[in-house]
C-alpha cells in the first residue's frame, strides 16, 4: 500500500520536487542540480570517521522519507529548534510566507538520529539533498550526537540556518510566527499541519518540547477563532 512517506519519496526520487515548489514561488531562487550535487561534495569530504547519522528534529522526524538501519532518540548542544525560517514556497505562498522550523546557534536540541546504511549513504543523502536543500537557506553541518547520559553517539548531519539567507526569519514577534503558522499554504499543505505533525511526531518519540506545545496551542486557538 502505498503511504504518504512512501509518495513523497517517490516525488523527489522523480526529479518533480523543485518544479513543484518552483510554480508556488516562480520568483524564488532554487539551487540549481549541480550547486546541490557541489553542496553534498563538500559535506560529503569533511564527514568525520564512523557511522553516518542524520539527526532529525522537525518535518524529518515524522516523514523522513531516507531510508535508515536505526533510529533513536538523541540530542545536540549549541543549537535549538526555532521557527526561523521563511517559506514562499511548500507550506506558503508568496502573499502570505509559512514558517518551518531549522536549527538556530544557541541551547540545545532533542530530537531523532537516523544512521543511514553505509551502502545507501549517497543515494540516501542525494535524495535528503533535493529535499532540504531546495533554496539554499541551510547550512548542513556534522554535530556531535549524544545519548541522555551525554554519551556520544556518533557524527549525525543537522540541518542549521544560514543567517545570511534572504529567508531568514529569526527576528519576528512571536505574534506574527503564530499568525503566519495559522494562515500559511502552499503545495505541501500549511504551515499549521506541519507544526501540529511536528508536535505530534514529538510525542511519539517521548520527545518533550514546550515551546512547539504552547505555539501548537495557539495556533489552534487561532484557527478555531
Amino acid at each position: 500500500m502505498s503511504t504518504p512517506e512512501h509518495r513523497y519519496r517517490a516525488l523527489l526520487e522523480s526529479g518533480d520536487f523543485a518544479t513543484m515548489l518552483a510554480s508556488d514561488a516562480p520568483g524564488q531562487r532554487l539551487l540549481t542540480d549541480a550547486e546541490r550535487s557541489e553542496s553534498l561534495r563538500c559535506t560529503l569530504a569533511s564527514r568525520p570517521a564512523g557511522p553516518a547519522w542524520v539527526f532529525a528534529y522537525g518535518s524529518l522526524v515524522w516523514n523522513p522519507t531516507i531510508r535508515s538501519v536505526e533510529r533513536r532518540v538523541a540530542h545536540i548542544d549549541g543549537w535549538h529548534r526555532a521557527f526561523c525560517l521563511t517559506s514562499p514556497l511548500g507550506r506558503g505562498s508568496p502573499d502570505r510566507p509559512g514558517l518551518v522550523l531549522a536549527l538556530e546557534e544557541g541551547g540545545s536540541c532533542e530530537g531523532v538520529a537516523l544512521r543511514l546504511d553505509e551502502a545507501d549513504v549517497v543515494a540516501e543523502l542525494e535524495l535528503l539533498w533535493r529535499r532540504e536543500m531546495v533554496t539554499g537557506a541551510y547550512v548542513p553541518r556534522w554535530m556531535d550526537l549524544l545519548d541522555s547520559n551525554g554519551e556520544r553517539v556518533g557524527a549525525g548531519l543537522a540541518f542549521t540556518i544560514d543567517p545570511a539567507s534572504a529567508n531568514y526569519a529569526g527576528d519576528l514577534p512571536h505574534d506574527r510566527i503564530v499568525e503566519r503558522l495559522a494562515t500559511a499554504r502552499g503545495s505541501l499543505g500549511s504551515s499549521a499541519d506541519y507544526l501540529f505533525q511536528t508536535r505530534d511526531g514529538l510525542r511519539a518519540c517521548g520527545i518533550p518540547d514546550a515551546e512547539i506545545e504552547q505555539l501548537a496551542a495557539e495556533v489552534e486557538a487561532a484557527l478555531n477563532r
